[in-house]
This record gives C-alpha cells, structure tokens and sequence, in this order.
C-alpha cells in the first residue's frame, strides 16, 4: 500500500439539523482560523463581512482556489496495462479499505466484484481508458454511454482552466446549540470527472439534501476541498471505475480537484504535544485533524461528529479512516449558508 504526507484546510456542504448540547461553555479555549496557514502561491485569502447559520454577524475568511493542488503530484488515476504497477495508478475505496489501482486490481475486478462483466483490458492486456477531455467528459455524465463501459476514467489536470473556486469560514469559530449533519453522498456518478450531473459529487450542483449549495467538508491548506463521499456504486453501475490519486483525489471538469479521503499527501502542521497533525478547517472554522495522534491511536472520546475538545486547540474534528470514503459526520459550529 502507498504511503503518504498530509495537510488540509477546509469547507462544508450540510443538509438538516438536530439539537444537541454543543453551546461553547464560559472560558472553553476558542482557536481562531490562522490565515498565514494557507498556501499562498495556490489560492487568496481575504477577510470579509459575513453572516452565520445562526443569523449573527460575523468575520469571514474568503479563500479563493483555482481547483489545482500546488504542494503535491495530482495523478496518476488508471493504470496503462494488468502488468503495471501501484506507481501507475491511483487507489480506490471499497468496504472500508484502501486498494492499490495496479494492473492486478484492473485484471481481477470480476473476482473482486464476483461480477462476470467487469473486463477492462483488451487481449493484449491494455486497460480501456479515458485519454481526452471528450472522453472524460462523457464517462462522468450520469447517463453514461454504453461505448463507456469498462472504462476507467482518467481526468487530467490540463483539463482544468479558468476555474475559482470561492469559499467561506467564519475567522473566530462558534459552537451551536444545534448539530448540523452533512448531505447524503447519493447523487449521480461522480466519474471523477467533470460533466453536468446535477446534484452530484463531479457536477455543478450540490447533493439533493445540500445547505447552502456546497458539498465539501472542509479545505485543504492548498486550497483544495475535502468532499462529500464519492458515489462509488453509481460509479460501478455503470460499469466504470473512477479512482482516486495517492492524495486520496480527482478532477471535476466543473469544480477542478478534490479529495475524497486523507491520505497525507499536503502541507500539515504537526502538534508538539503529539497529538494528531492539523490538515486543515471545517466550514465552521473548527480545526481539521489526521485521524491517529502520533503514538499511532485514535482519539476515544470522540463525539457524533467526530469532534472533541482539548485546552490547547478547543473543539477539532478527526477525520476517518481513508477507505470509509468519509471525513467527519456533521457540524457542531455556526456556517456560512
């Protein structure tokens, strides 16, 4: 399995709320966003007058992105023949786990999926792939063509051009008396790839539950979004594989790259008192953190959300395992709508 480095800042799609005991107690240590933590040779960052989701006013940090990671290798996603490498591919995320797209995994994906029709390769062992921006475009489409499948869908970053991608966290963060949980990941397929589908991972709308019209968690310090989970059984439906970098990403043609797991591949700040190493914000300006302190462990007295509190950093999230496909579970602060 690949290895990796990490960072991440942050930005969130939500849909409903349920109450929940998350009001900021008097004197509890409160951390405000860190502006000089982003990257600034891949994105701005602006401070702004903004309004929160509990209706006060409040301070913004705006972060603009041109949707390109700057810190790290963005690719390779699919593998060129069943003889390559790990090198050559991306990685995908079934079941919990993390597996390598090499050749063997392309080759062995009707075992895998004890389905008979996954063939991806041709006699001669070459992976049918996506080799242009038409290509892409068309295999990410949720009404994919029958000439797609078994394909796997490979979206380069020259693809991408002319893209802002604008987000907003509040500079001092704020507990709520109210939970906000994220959007289902549904949607249509993601493909990893850009395409139209509305309401879906790649396209240019937010899940149909979405607040606020957003579908990420949180931003990475490069300035890339953490999103919603990837639909990977859209995607195999209709018999394509859409992998993720070693970053744990892909590129939406709308929306440019994003993340679906942590994989430790971007800037991250190590903590002196080994505690996990910080990636990154979550849309209500709360700290994102790796999911194991140093010595290897996971927090135990994390909350629905994935969150807990600490006198040196406040109220954080820990992200989840790489192969859950998810980052954390919902919001305890007040959001940008």
């Amino acid at each position: 399995m690949k290895i990796f480095i990490s960072a991440i800042f942050s930005l969130v799609l939500m849909a409903k709320s349920c109450k929940s005991d998350s009001s900021a107690e008097p004197g509890e240590t409160v951390l405000g966003v860190d502006a000089s933590l982003f990257l600034s040779d891949a994105i701005s960052v602006t401070l702004v007058d903004c309004i929160l989701s509990d209706g006060s006013s409040a301070e913004c940090y705006q972060i603009v992105s041109n949707g390109l990671a700057s810190d790290h290798e963005m690719g390779p996603w699919c593998p060129t023949t069943i003889t390559d490498d790990a090198t050559a591919g991306g990685i995908w995320l079934e079941n919990g786990n993390v597996y390598d797209v090499d050749g063997e995994f392309v080759k062995n994906m009707a075992t895998f999926y004890n389905d008979n029709t996954w063939k991806m390769y041709d006699a001669d062992g070459k992976i049918y792939k996506t080799e242009t921006l038409e290509d892409c475009n068309n295999a990410a489409n949720p009404n994919v063509g029958a000439e797609y499948a078994n394909f796997c869908v490979e979206c380069l970053p020259s693809y991408i051009s002319n893209i802002n991608q604008t987000y907003l966290i509040p500079k001092t963060p704020k507990l709520t008396s109210e939970t906000t949980l994220f959007g289902a990941a549904g949607g249509p397929p993601d493909g990893g790839a850009g395409g139209p589908p509305p309401g879906g991972d790649m396209g240019g709308g937010p899940p149909p539950d979405a607040i606020g019209g957003l579908s990420a968690r949180g931003i990475a310090f490069n300035g890339i979004p953490f999103d919603a989970p990837a639909p990977t059984d859209a995607i195999l439906g209709a018999y394509t594989l859409a992998p993720f970098d070693d970053a744990g990403g892909h590129i939406n043609l709308n929306a440019g790259y994003h993340y679906h797991a942590a994989m430790g591949k971007t800037t991250k700040f190590n903590q002196p008192d080994g505690h996990a190493a910080m990636i990154g914000y979550a849309m209500d300006g709360h700290g994102i953190y790796e999911q194991l302190n140093e010595d290897g462990t996971e927090p135990t007295d994390l909350d629905e959300c994935r969150g807990h509190t600490d006198t040196t950093r406040g109220y954080h999230y820990h992200v989840s395992s790489p192969g859950t496909n998810n980052f954390f579970n919902c919001l305890k602060g007040a959001y940008v709508n």
